[in-house]
């Protein structure tokens, strides 16, 4: 376990030489029209890392709140860590700066500090996001391999286009695939992570390879089986007068992780920014006793994301 005694304001240096916040505000919103808004409160709050992509159609409203907090002083960009990522239809190596210098105008950005493959699947190449055949399954894209996508994202960051390059909703098999060719290494994988789905195996693989794991849904993304109605969470809240929710961000920042957390309601917002450490016990406990094994996003399986709960009745444990 990593010594973290103040998550709200740690770094974690990435192999690029880059700090990112441990702490980081996504823009994958429940309500995309409060995207701004949202952004804005984050910021305002405390939160200088902010998780992006294409895939959430919403970079334009996320760029208006960057230029409006840059402009009133609320933060200088080099204060900010903005990341972003690169959609499946976009694989082809001729299509990565494109899909790239595309998002860097709707965020109103020169650069961004971290780029990532959204998942290590292709789909069909061209403008729908979701290609679909007669059938309704997805179309995907057997003319390009990891390897020429990765070394099209290397690229990117020779352009000065972006920081940091990295990987998404990945296992350690493909993302030990993309190190043992790499030229540049990922700096981050960012995948599903919470107790629930500790990823032990990429955790350690990450390690030893110098590589963050940056966690989505580190609170469970609040679906059945409910992370932040757990007993031991909750007792754990109540003995050092945390929030379920504070307990767990802890938890991932605390076991050397990076973690995002997403809502559009000011409260939460600043709930979530403020974190603090707990005791190691704390820590251990959560790793040691809890064994629900349950992954809300299903994007792994086949490049489709959507998250889903387990049905009333039905045990996880594992």
């Amino acid at each position: 376990m990593t010594l973290i005694d103040n998550p709200r304001g740690h770094h974690f240096v990435l192999n690029s030489g880059d700090k990112m916040p441990a702490l980081g505000f996504g823009t994958l919103l429940s309500d995309s029209s409060q995207s701004r808004a949202a952004t804005k409160s984050a910021v305002v709050a405390g939160f200088r890392h902010l998780d992006c992509a294409e895939r959430y159609r919403n970079e334009d409203e996320v760029g208006l709140a960057i230029k409006e907090l840059l402009a009133d002083g609320t933060v200088r960009r080099e204060d900010l860590f903005v990341t972003t990522k690169l959609w499946n239809n976009n694989h082809r190596p001729e299509r990565v700066e494109p899909a790239l210098r595309a998002s860097l105008d709707k965020l109103g950005l020169d650069e961004v500090d971290l780029y990532l493959m959204h998942t290590p699947f292709a789909f069909k190449p061209g403008d729908d996001q979701d290609p679909r055949d007669a059938n309704g399954n997805v179309i995907h894209d057997d003319g390009v391999t990891l390897e020429e996508t990765w070394r099209a994202m290397e690229a990117l960051v020779d352009k000065g286009l972006t920081r940091a390059i990295g990987l998404s909703d990945i296992g350690v098999e493909d993302t030990r695939r993309i190190v043992e060719i790499a030229r540049i290494p990922p700096a981050v994988v960012e995948v599903e992570s919470h107790p629930y789905h500790p990823q032990w195996d990429l955790y350690e693989y990450c390690r030893s390879a110098d590589i963050i794991l940056l966690a989505f849904a580190p609170l469970g993304h609040a679906l059945t089986p409910r992370l932040l109605d757990d007993p031991l969470v909750v007792q754990i809240a109540r003995q050092f007068d945390r929030t379920p929710a504070q307990v767990l961000l802890a938890w991932g920042v605390q076991r050397g992780t990076a973690v995002l957390t997403s809502t559009v309601t000011p409260a939460r917002i600043i709930e979530n920014i403020d974190v603090a450490a707990l005791p190691a016990s704390a820590i251990d406990d959560i790793s040691t006793h809890l064994r629900t094994r349950h992954r809300f996003n299903s994007v792994v399986d086949a490049g489709e994301p959507g998250f889903h709960e387990v049905p009333q009745g039905v045990t996880t444990k594992g």
